[in-house]
């Protein structure tokens, strides 16, 4: 090593020299003396050859790197490097280099050189080396010319630190957050991290204003949901989430969120703002919320506060699953529960449920046509059952389109049906019937085959009265508008069918 500048005598430099051979020998971390002459020796010769660019030198012929190395000459090293690489001497570890630089090292030694070309005096790395029984080594290096040997690098310091723990620890949580993101981004349902911070600062205030009941406050000030919408920051968002809601990237999401957060969404929310009021931390709920194409997703929804972050809400996790498909089957088990699957009209069940409704509760009067098809049975007979459902579905479609919004129409046995008309007089009732004969009409016209024939009757019922009178007489004036009709000649060309 250089020796220092002292004053004093000979014995005293002595001394000194000999405290610092003893602090290089017992230095408690790795220490190797190295001379890098002829390492600057051969850099000099490339750039003679007209290298400027060294890393792509080294990167154009690995070997060059080895060719380096090779030329490096370790003067000495202390206890703690010939105990951290398991050598005896100083003689076997230099004899066994090549076991200890190897593998994993080489771009990392093209680091250090690049720096030592580039002219610092000092260099810095991570890198691996191993024992001389193989065990792998991650080390933190640090590389120093000594003062007074910049000229020629025959005296470089080199400090090798175990970091080997550290480093496994490193790796162990990379790998751990690699395995979080990966769950995140590949979770089959959509997940939202998001930051509610903002929205805690408005609850706190109105707390702090004397706010006790939330729900009245946001009966009162709609408004402030509105505001708390626009306060909800978007942290990240996960590839089920794009595919979810039609989303390129995460980008335009974020940009159009409010295209899917709306209308319905704003009901639900204000229930998720009195639940976080109410310091309900997780909850579940099932909302609407809108593709970017426009189209309804039926959502369940799960909201949770991190753990440890329940004092300002800046970590949120949300997960929305996709109910949509369970929604349209549980709609369409209920259709089925209510409606007539061939003619699509209310079923005898809602019929029996609703009368017994407008007998509790009118509106008065209520006006009830009961109606028949002509010719159900001969038709059948003569053309075959195709044909018979046809003619019912043709019904299905005159009687729905002559009940309105707040009118029923049901299919209440094989060919009969009612309508029940609440707030209909008998004028209403007349009416009623005209246009189903009119769209019968219609109907006829544009559909070939067995004409498609109703006999209808209607009787009306007051407040105070009995509605199931008002259904037998409106079912006594149908059977004697279908007797007429058999009776009449012109039931003659129709295909036959007995008078129910």
């Amino acid at each position: 090593m250089q020796k220092s500048v002292y004053t004093g005598s000979t014995q005293q430099e002595k001394a000194v020299l000999s405290d610092e051979a003893e602090m290089f020998a017992l230095a408690p971390v790795s220490l190797w003396l190295e001379d890098f002459s002829e390492v600057r020796a051969l850099f000099e010769q490339w750039r003679a050859e007209g290298v400027t660019d060294v890393r792509a030198h080294f990167l154009d012929d690995p070997t060059r790197v080895a060719a380096c190395s090779s030329r490096i000459r370790v003067l000495a090293v202390n206890h703690k490097t010939l105990s951290m690489f398991e050598a005896a001497t100083l003689e076997e570890l230099t004899a066994n280099l090549g076991s200890v630089f190897r593998d994993d090292m080489l771009a990392t030694h093209i680091e250090e050189l690049s720096q030592l070309w580039a002219g610092q005096t000092e260099f810095l790395s991570r890198t691996v080396n191993y024992t001389l029984g193989s065990r792998r080594l991650d080390v933190l290096l640090k590389g120093a010319v000594l003062p007074g040997h910049e000229q020629t690098w025959d005296r470089v310091l080199v400090s090798v630190e175990d970091i080997t723990e550290l480093e496994g620890a490193r790796r162990r949580l990379a790998l751990s957050e690699a395995y979080a993101r990966g769950i995140f981004e590949h979770s089959p349902v959509s997940l939202w991290v998001e930051d509610f911070s903002a929205i805690k600062r408005l609850l706190d205030d109105l707390r702090a204003r004397g706010i006790v009941d939330f729900r009245v406050f946001t009966d009162v000030h709609p408004e402030f949901v509105e505001r708390c919408m626009r306060e909800i920051h978007v942290l990240d968002v996960n590839q089920k989430t794009l595919e979810m809601f039609g989303a390129p990237d995460k980008k335009t999401l974020l940009r159009r969120l409010p295209e899917v957060f709306r209308d319905d969404m704003r009901v639900h929310f204000r229930e998720q703002l009195i639940d976080l009021w109410d310091h309900k931390y997780h909850q579940q709920r099932e909302v609407l919320n809108y593709s970017l194409d426009e189209q309804e997703i039926n959502i369940h929804l799960q909201f949770s506060i991190f753990p440890g972050h329940e004092k300002n809400w800046d970590l949120v996790l949300v997960a929305l699953t996709d109910i949509t498909a369970r929604k349209k089957a549980e709609a369409y088990l209920e259709f089925l529960g209510k409606h007539d699957e061939l003619t699509k009209l209310h079923n005898r069940s809602f019929y029996v449920d609703e009368l017994n409704r407008l007998e509790r509760k009118g509106p008065f009067p209520v006006t009830v046509i009961m109606a028949d098809l002509n010719g159900l049975k001969s038709t059948n007979d003569q053309l075959g059952h195709a044909a018979g459902d046809a003619l019912l579905r043709r019904a299905g479609e005159v009687l729905a389109k002559a009940a309105d919004a707040s009118f029923h129409a049901a299919r209440i046995g094989g060919d009969e049906f009612a309508l029940l008309l609440p707030s209909t007089d008998e004028r209403g009732g007349v009416a009623v019937i005209e246009s189903i004969r009119q769209l019968i009409d219609i109907n006829n016209q544009f559909y070939p085959g067995a004409p498609l024939s109703l006999s209808l009757g209607a009787a009306t019922c007051r407040a105070g009265e009995r509605l199931e009178a008002a259904v037998q007489r409106a079912d006594q004036l149908m059977y004697e508008e279908k007797r007429a009709y058999y009776a009449s000649p012109e039931a003659d060309r129709r295909p036959r069918a007995d008078v129910a």
